[in-house]
């Protein structure tokens, strides 16, 4: 049986953690695979956003305990250097963490340990009403190292991240929305049509537009306000190429205008 599930429709690419009798833990195996899938997606000229999500009924509860943490006891600080190109759930986390392409995380059941990183990476997260959220590391004596801080601060705020962190507590959809963790929550049963209702919001929008626009904003991450104006700048005025795009689309709001 395949651990990731791959599958296209139209321009959107369908990303489905299939490992549901482990609640989609990520193993080595569902790790490269995944890894393979998100370098597939990023090559594609043919999709152009993607969905992830996690067969059964969960999303993903973080790293195989049995498989994963095993090998980092023994590591050393050469495995450990290697690993920092590498990153969690094929490299989503950090590796490849650069697709400029929008990822959807539709959220279902729970998203915990690795599984909330997985889906923090994403760009967008619709969460089915039922969906839980958990930064439980600090109660098996880790915290996040696969960018579950970071995007915690980044996302939600230094408050927040303490919070989870630290606490190592379970929230539930609604709060996730509160704290600005998910964008929207939906029922259980909407959960997919709403992720591909937002796919097809992105999908009516210039590609070119909105993967330079990801690029910037993840570059400005960090920058002071100058650095930041003149990265936004350049890659704003830099994205366009010859102008055809922008004047066809130019040309179809003039013309329901008229």
């Amino acid at each position: 049986m395949d651990k990731v599930l791959y599958k296209k429709i139209g321009r959107i690419a369908y990303i489905t953690l299939n490992r549901p009798e482990t609640l989609n833990a990520v193993d080595d195996e569902l790790d490269q695979n995944l890894w393979n899938v998100w370098s597939e997606f990023k090559a594609d000229d043919a999709v152009d956003v993607a969905i992830v999500t996690g067969a059964g009924k969960a999303f993903c509860s973080g790293a195989d305990l049995n498989t994963w943490l095993p090998k980092w006891e023994g590591a050393n600080m050469l495995d450990i250097r290697k690993n920092m190109g590498r990153g969690f759930g094929g490299g989503i986390t950090r590796g490849q963490h650069r697709i400029y392409k929008p990822i959807i995380a539709a959220v279902n059941g729970v998203a915990v340990g690795g599984g909330l990183e997985i889906a923090l990476a994403c760009d967008f997260r619709i969460a089915g009403e039922s969906a839980r959220f958990a930064s439980f590391e600090t109660r098996r004596g880790l915290h996040q190292g696969d960018g579950g801080i970071v995007r915690i601060v980044a996302i939600a705020g230094l408050a927040v991240a303490l919070d989870l962190a630290l606490t190592g507590r379970m929230i539930n959809a609604d709060e996730a929305y509160r704290l600005g963790l998910v964008n929207r929550v939906v029922p259980d049963g909407q959960l997919m049509a709403a992720a591909e209702e937002l796919a097809n919001q992105i999908l009516q929008n210039s590609q070119q537009a909105i993967r330079s626009a990801k690029e910037t904003i993840l570059e400005i991450i960090g920058r002071t306000i100058d650095d930041a104006l003149r990265v936004e700048t350049l890659n704003a005025y830099s994205s366009v190429g010859d102008f055809s795009e922008v004047n066809k689309r130019l040309q179809q709001f003039y013309e329901r205008e008229k």
